[in-house]
C-alpha cells in the first residue's frame, strides 16, 4: 500500500512529510475495516481507494484558499478527511446527517490524532455558520444549484468561496448561476490512473 501511494503521489506531482503518508493510509485501513458493518462506500478494494478517494480528494488542496473549511455530506469524511492529513493548519468542519458516518468520522479523528477536524450531524440547513466559512467544499451534491440553495449562509460574504468537486465540467449548469455568485474558475484536476474527467468548479460569494 506505501508503495502504491508513493507511486501516485509521485505521478500527481505531490510530496507529503511521512507522517501525513502514515495517516492517509491509516485512513484508508479503516475505511476498509468499518466498510464491512457500515457500507461507508461502494469502493471495495482499499487500492482503490487510494486512487478514487485519497487522490481524488488531495489534488484539490493547491486551489484552497483560507484556513476554516466546512466539507457538506462529507459521508465517510470526503474529500474532508484526506484535505485536513495534508492541510494540518486549516480547520475542517465535517457535516453529515448520518449517525453512523459521524461515528465513523470521530473514530477516525481519535485514531489518527486529527486535531483539526470537526465531525457534526447535523441536515445541512440547520447549521448554523458562526463565524462563516472561507470555503464550503462537496461532492455530494446533484447540481451546482442544490449546492449553492442549501449552502447559502455558511460561506463568509464577499471573500468566502463554494467549492464543487464534479466528473465532467458542468457548463449548462454554469450558465444559469444565480445572482449575487461568480464564477471565479473551473479547473480540470489530474488523478493519476482515474477513469473520466474530474472538474473542480470555484465559484464566489458576493
Amino acid at each position: 500500500m506505501q508503495k502504491k501511494l508513493d507511486s501516485l503521489l509521485k505521478a500527481a506531482g505531490i510530496a507529503l512529510p511521512d507522517r501525513q503518508k502514515q495517516q492517509l493510509l491509516g485512513y484508508v485501513g479503516m475505511l476498509d475495516k468499518w466498510n464491512k458493518a457500515y457500507n461507508l462506500t461502494s469502493v471495495r478494494d482499499p487500492q482503490q481507494m487510494l486512487v478514487r478517494h485519497i487522490l481524488d480528494s488531495i489534488v484539490v488542496n493547491p486551489h484552497l484558499q483560507g484556513s476554516r473549511f466546512i466539507d457538506v455530506g462529507t459521508g465517510p469524511g470526503l474529500p474532508g478527511i484526506p484535505l485536513a492529513i495534508v492541510r494540518p493548519d486549516s480547520h475542517f468542519t465535517l457535516l453529515d446527517s448520518l449517525g453512523k458516518r459521524v461515528r465513523f468520522l470521530r473514530q477516525v479523528q481519535h485514531e489518527l490524532g486529527l486535531t483539526n477536524v470537526e465531525p457534526v450531524q447535523s441536515r445541512v440547513e440547520a447549521f448554523p455558520a458562526e463565524p462563516p466559512f472561507d470555503g464550503v467544499i462537496s461532492r455530494a451534491f446533484a447540481s451546482l444549484q442544490d449546492m449553492l440553495t442549501w449552502c447559502h449562509h455558511l460561506p463568509a460574504k464577499g471573500q468566502g468561496r463554494f467549492y464543487a468537486l464534479k466528473g465532467v465540467r458542468p457548463d449548462e449548469e454554469l450558465a444559469q448561476l444565480p445572482e449575487g455568485i461568480e464564477l471565479e474558475s473551473v479547473v480540470r484536476l489530474q488523478v493519476p490512473e482515474l477513469e473520466g474527467e474530474r472538474h473542480l468548479v470555484v465559484l464566489k460569494a458576493n
